[in-house]
């Protein structure tokens, strides 16, 4: 008999929603000042520079408000651990739409008000069990936000690397739920009780085949933090890289988490 499918976690539609407005204003205000040529560099994810990736923030927070133009299907077909895996099939679709909305506006600032502006009026008039229609599937609107989330915090972190001396702070809300989501995905994605993945202060998920710890230190542990976990999930680090910068930490013959990473690209 295969296992019983994990539940997933439930996110605050208020809390999620206010999430994503202030990681997007963060982005907002923090590339608002690049010069061209900054715009111009080039990031971690591939052909794409920083005018692109800015471009596809934009696209990926608008995304809310064209869904709720459309009609409501009956019920959602997919759980936010299904969002991880579903991303790869529309890559190829999304990269050009952030190009191609790049290249045509002069002001990106101005893009970015705009887009902020519509998602903030879209919300305050959206009620919170909405369904909406997706390309990968129908989602409630809570459980599509949360995954807005985790396209802003993860490109936040690769807009920072990508231009040195930008910060772009984080929400506290918006790191903490991107943080638990790929947690959770890592857990449905090897389902177990062996080993214990820390991630403080925002999550702690057991998994892992083999025996299950019930009481006292777990004898395979995995700790890291926020920043380097999403990293790890996403594939912008290495786990053996991790391991050797000292920015993960592992103990057991169960805790090398290397084989089922990254959980999403």
């Amino acid at each position: 008999m295969p296992p019983a499918r994990k539940r997933t976690r439930s996110y605050d539609p208020v809390r999620t929603r206010a999430a994503v407005l202030a990681q997007f204003e963060n982005v907002r205000a923090a590339v608002q000042t690049l010069t061209p040529e900054q715009l111009a560099l080039p990031t971690r994810l591939g052909e794409w520079t920083v005018r692109d990736l800015i471009a596809h923030l934009a696209l990926t927070v608008a995304s809310v408000g064209r869904a709720l133009e459309r009609d409501e299907p009956a019920k959602p077909e997919l759980t936010l651990l299904d969002y991880p895996s579903a991303t790869a099939a529309h890559a190829g679709v999304t990269a050009e739409g952030s190009r191609g909305l790049a290249a045509a506006p002069p002001d990106l600032d101005a893009l970015l008000t705009r887009t902020e502006e519509d998602l903030a009026r879209y919300l305050a008039a959206a009620p919170a069990p909405r369904v909406l229609a997706m390309p990968a599937g129908a989602m409630t609107l809570t459980d599509y936000l949360v995954t807005r989330v985790v396209e802003l915090v993860v490109h936040s972190d690769d807009l920072g690397a990508a231009v040195p001396g930008l910060d772009i702070p984080y929400d506290r809300q918006a790191l903490a739920a991107c943080t638990r989501l790929l947690a959770d995905t890592l857990a449905a994605k090897v389902p177990g009780g062996s080993t214990e993945v820390r991630i403080p202060p925002y999550a702690v998920v057991q998994c892992v085949e083999g025996p299950r710890h019930t009481r006292g230190t777990p004898p395979n542990v995995v700790e890291t933090d926020p920043l380097t976990w999403l990293r790890l999930a996403t594939g912008r680090t290495t786990w053996q890289d991790a391991l050797a910068g000292g920015t993960v930490s592992a103990s057991g013959e169960r805790a090398d988490l290397g084989p089922y990473l990254p959980l999403m690209t």
